[in-house]
């Protein structure tokens, strides 16, 4: 069947702040979609449905189990596959009228101007602190829009930064938290409910649709704060303070280094066969940096990664040390610091985490 966009958008049409001239602003848009997880996907689905002409896809990341509780646009059939082409793939087969395409590859400050470049609105789907104060410097210094979101437990945050305003721009991620945290734990460590993923995710969508069709008011100067366990909703008051010369600033000096979207050395890597080899040795030593991990072997030590530092261990060059986590990324994150103060350490990454340890 080759439905026309009358068919497809008939009840969106028909809501009168719409109407015909509101699809057509739809039709015409641009959107970059940074992530393409629980946030992202839904984000991107949402978006196609309603009609956005180009939606862009960027992730590095490819379908886990573990994903499939809350990112519910892959399918058991999609594990190990690339999030951004099986969402691509997904999102080609419902939306005729939406040209989709991606990126299978991590946002990072030598590539983020250009991927934000031909766009009308940037959405944050991620869930890497680093990545979204990079997407939101960038989109201050470019002058794009950004629609936010982020989770915590049962907590949801919104909002839509850089909206152009009669003689300058709203409110930015840096008005709200002007330092980047360290010690703030993703959902690998805190977990999440389908739920409350859902409706952070709709409530970007919404945002993006007011943007581009010129409806309604955006939430600019404000964070929306959404608790799911209570139906309460929060609206904390913003005050544009950094300016575009504080962000240049800004982004000539940060890295935005984030391990969990970077490339593994595979030389700091062990294998779940290479680890159960040398668990009878007494020169390994095992560090788990998530607590309460379920591990079927001992370990020397419990460092949560938000706490890890080198003054937590005692050093000693003739042993092997061993980072383990869920997933294999924090534990990577940990092997990093390990490795830049010490380079001649023998220190691995549990590769692919406690997860797949068999």
């Amino acid at each position: 069947m080759k439905p026309t966009k009358n068919q497809l958008f008939k009840r969106q049409i028909s809501v009168s702040e719409i109407g015909e001239l509101g699809q057509e602003k739809l039709q015409k848009a641009a959107v970059l979609v940074v992530g393409c997880g629980g946030l992202g996907s839904a984000i991107a689905v949402y978006l196609a449905s309603s009609g956005i002409g180009k939606i862009h896809l960027v992730d590095f990341d490819t379908v886990d189990i573990s994903n499939l509780h809350r990112q519910v646009f892959y399918n058991l059939s999609d594990i190990g596959k690339p999030k951004a082409a099986v969402l691509a793939s997904f999102i080609k087969e419902r939306a005729p009228f939406t040209d989709v395409s991606f990126y299978n590859n991590p946002v990072t400050k030598n590539t983020v101007f250009d991927l934000i470049s031909k766009v009308d609105v940037v959405v944050d789907g991620t869930d890497s602190l680093p990545t979204k104060y990079l997407l939101n410097d960038a989109c201050v210094l470019k002058n794009k829009s950004l629609v936010y979101g982020s989770l915590y437990k049962f907590d949801g945050y919104v909002a839509s930064f850089n909206i152009p305003q009669q003689e300058n721009f709203s409110a930015n991620l840096r008005d709200a938290f002007p330092i980047m945290s360290t010690d703030i734990p993703n959902c690998e460590v805190t977990g999440t409910l389908n739920a409350i993923v859902g409706i952070i995710a709709t409530f970007q969508v919404n945002e993006v649709l007011k943007i581009i069709s010129e409806i309604g008011k955006p939430l600019q100067n404000e964070l929306l704060i959404y608790n799911s366990l209570n139906n309460s909703q929060l609206k904390m008051k913003l005050t544009s303070n950094f300016t575009k010369e504080n962000i240049q600033e800004i982004f000539d000096s940060e890295s935005y280094f984030d391990a969990k979207c970077e490339f593994q050395n595979p030389d700091w890597l062990i294998s779940f066969s290479e680890l159960n080899e040398k668990l009878s040795s007494k020169n390994i030593e095992i560090i788990a940096v998530l607590p309460d991990l379920k591990l079927p072997f001992s370990v020397s030590q419990v460092i949560p990664i938000q706490d890890f530092s080198i003054e937590k261990i005692k050093i000693d060059f003739s042993k092997t040390y061993v980072m383990v986590c869920q997933k294999g990324l924090n534990s990577y994150k940990a092997t990093s610091i390990l490795k830049s103060h010490f380079p001649d350490l023998n220190v691995l990454s549990l590769a692919g985490g406690i997860e797949n340890f068999q």
